[in-house]
């Protein structure tokens, strides 16, 4: 049986597109690419090819070797922040950086990590993206998400209700805008993509001792 981590989290995988919710993201292991520019740009698919390659040939080692160790592959998921401003501001993209990612089930270590790049190198011949590519651990703690329906340029009014839902919580943001990319772009009409809006949050008064 194949190790399930969407409905292992199932709360962190499925959220709703009616309301925000709070939710608690625990420590968790992805393989993570940081980066710079506009995701359309060779740096960014880079990225997505190199972290959907390692993946699968992490998923293909391990179900060769141990069968019980196959697992799914987890969707695409992208930190978002901009240079010199807080928050993350969607005109700007000459400021923007990212850092891609995909989930990975706790047993995947660095050795295999390393063997799964070279064998893809083998294949496709070495990127930039390849020397990038590290294993580590992220852990959000408490967020707040949403399910945005619709093109990736139409997320301000959905990024617009998390806000409202921060401010009447009594909430503010901690950490980096994220997304979570649950739609194939290439197969899917923009109207009908589906994406995750995620924002690490903290209670107004907990932040400001913490900052004090």
């Amino acid at each position: 049986m194949k190790v399930d981590l969407r409905s292992r989290y199932k709360e962190l995988y499925k959220a709703s597109a009616m309301e925000p919710q709070l939710v608690k993201v625990p420590k968790l292991p992805f393989l993570m690419i940081d980066g710079q520019g506009n995701p359309g740009g060779l740096e960014f698919q880079d990225a997505v090819g190199t972290l959907y390659g390692t993946t699968y040939a992490l998923k293909f080692n391990y179900k060769n070797a141990t069968p019980a160790r196959d697992f799914s592959v987890m969707p695409l998921e992208g930190l978002w922040w901009c240079d010199g401003i807080p928050g993350f501001d969607m005109d700007r993209k000459d400021l923007w950086r990212w850092t891609l990612m995909i989930l990975q089930p706790e047993f995947v270590d660095k050795p295999s990590v390393k063997l799964a790049v070279n064998s893809l190198g083998e294949k496709r011949g070495r990127t930039p993206a390849m020397a990038k590519l590290r294993l580590a651990n992220f852990c959000e703690g408490k967020a707040v998400q949403i399910l945005h329906i619709g093109p990736y340029s139409a997320e301000r009014t959905t990024i617009g209700r998390i806000e409202a839902y921060m401010e009447a919580k009594n909430l503010v943001a901690t950490g980096k805008h994220h997304e979570i990319y649950m739609s194939d772009p290439r197969r899917t009409a923009p109207a009908k993509l589906k994406t995750i809006l995620r924002v690490p949050v903290g209670r107004t008064t907990q932040v400001a001792a913490a900052q004090a």
